[in-house]
């Protein structure tokens, strides 16, 4: 990236506009992929302290300071829209097990093995895998709450879910004194980036009666809400039936399960969570009514077909989604179920998956699953300004390069984006809120002593398990 201040339509200078005492910097990229817009070839992107201000020709930027992407592309910093930045370091730990075994086991060791700093620096780590990724926001469930002081650290725009849990209604006043007390600490690290809402985990590890108060608290506090729902068969079992494995899981426990003959999205509307628009995870498991309840009730939906597919629980009904006017956002989920977090690579799969399902080429095409990835994912999150390159939004950028030999010729740059560059393609540029976080593929200011920390707890969950669990 270099500077260029005698180029056509540009205005060279040495000090910063003096109304407005900001830069005006012009992005230059081959391709500028506003979302919102067709494509520009030979565009350019001009931001003025944390808002874009002008989206064009190259040809026509003016600006005091112009930086010169080459053959990139350019376009709105990822959302991702789902993940569990504390569970970084359990990459690769977790494989082959089934949806059960994998959730007792990854319970067991947050609990016992992983202490808050460990979950800290897995954060941490996270994070920089993120904006490495091109992913500007991210939206997080967490049990520690710990992933809000990692985004805080980082400069990333995101938002924290606190989880509580509670499948025994025995339990509901105890664990609402707790998601109180972590929500107030969490509130007094907020920023204007880094917002905090609440997750009730799910239907097989929260009660109807802790989903209810959960409703009414968030109604309360004006809280968004994110909750992990029709994720899999065993989950409807659970919840229509009061069978399968997470019923005899919980009456192991001597805890009461009772069937509610309806669905699990059902379940969230009859307890009120439904009514507070929350962000629903996975929705997998849905029919025609569930999706006509979620559209009606202005809820949303983050789907993650990687960690869907891997975790062997299905593939979600993206179109149906849509085509009921519901926000659909992207996805990674934890590395814990997915390995990477690359929304670029979760895009391809979701294309991909969706053509499988419905028998159709491209029933997403590559331009509709970028919206997912950015535009719709802020809109899932109920994000203003966010996701796209118009003038007035939110300053926040990504770019790919793409002059590697298969990148030629271009005849779509999303589709070269989406279906060419390939898994693990390092972001030339990440920018959040006009601040440059990552530059030629290097996360800038990132601890180098994070990634020692996060192996040294790794091996103590391998000696761990070694030594039996």
């Amino acid at each position: 990236m270099t500077y260029a201040g005698d180029a056509p339509g540009e205005h060279a200078s040495s000090t910063p506009d003096a109304a407005t005492d900001r830069w005006r910097t012009a992005w230059h990229a081959r391709w500028v992929l506003p979302v919102a817009s067709a494509p520009i070839e030979h565009g350019a992107v001009v931001v003025e302290g944390d808002r874009i201000a002008w989206v064009g020709p190259s040809s026509s930027a003016v600006a005091e300071r112009h930086e010169r992407l080459g053959d990139a592309v350019l376009l709105p910093g990822l959302v991702n829209a789902h993940t569990h930045l504390e569970l970084t370091g359990l990459r690769g730990f977790l494989e082959g097990l089934d949806f059960r075994d994998w959730l007792r086991v990854l319970t067991i060791v947050r609990r016992d093995v992983l202490s808050e700093d460990d979950l800290l620096d897995a954060a941490r780590f996270g994070v920089a895998e993120a904006l490495s990724a091109g992913i500007t926001t991210l939206a997080d469930c967490s049990a520690s709450g710990v992933p809000l002081r990692a985004m805080r650290e980082a400069g990333v725009r995101g938002r924290v879910y606190l989880e509580t849990f509670g499948p025994d209604p025995r339990q509901v006043d105890e664990s609402m004194r707790a998601l109180r007390t972590g929500v107030s600490r969490l509130r007094d690290q907020a920023t204007e980036l880094v917002h905090v809402g609440v997750s009730p985990h799910a239907p097989y590890t929260v009660s109807p009666a802790l989903f209810n108060a959960v409703a009414e608290y968030a109604r309360a506090e004006s809280l968004p809400v994110a909750t992990h729902v029709a994720e899999s068969a065993a989950e409807t079992a659970f919840v229509r039936d009061g069978a399968g494995p997470f019923a005899d899981r919980l009456r192991a426990r001597d805890i009461a399960v009772q069937g509610t003959g309806t669905s699990p999205v059902s379940l969230l509307e009859r307890t009120g969570l439904l009514a507070t628009q929350p962000l629903l995870i996975h929705a997998i498991q849905v029919d025609a009514d569930d999706i006509a309840r979620i559209a009606g009730s202005g809820a949303t939906v983050v789907h993650c077909p990687i960690s869907n597919a891997k975790l062997g629980q299905g593939i979600a009904p993206v179109c149906a989604l849509r085509d009921a006017g519901i926000a659909v956002g992207l996805g990674s989920d934890s590395v814990a179920s997915n390995d990477a977090m690359d929304l670029v690579q979760e895009a391809r799969q979701a294309v991909l998956l969706q053509s499988l399902r419905l028998g159709t080429p491209d029933a997403l095409s590559a331009t509709t699953v970028l919206d997912l990835a950015t535009r719709a994912g802020a809109r899932a999150l109920g994000l203003a300004d966010v996701g796209e390159l118009v003038a007035g939004a939110r300053a926040d950028l990504c770019a790919f390069r793409i002059d590697a030999l298969e990148a030629a010729p271009v005849y779509d740059p999303a589709v070269l984006l989406v279906h060419v560059l390939g898994a693990g393609r390092r972001a030339a540029l990440t920018m959040v809120a006009g601040q440059v976080l990552v530059r030629d593929g290097h996360v800038l200011h990132a601890d180098a002593a994070v990634r020692a920390r996060v192996a040294a707890a790794a091996e103590r969950v391998r000696r761990w398990a070694e030594a039996g669990g």
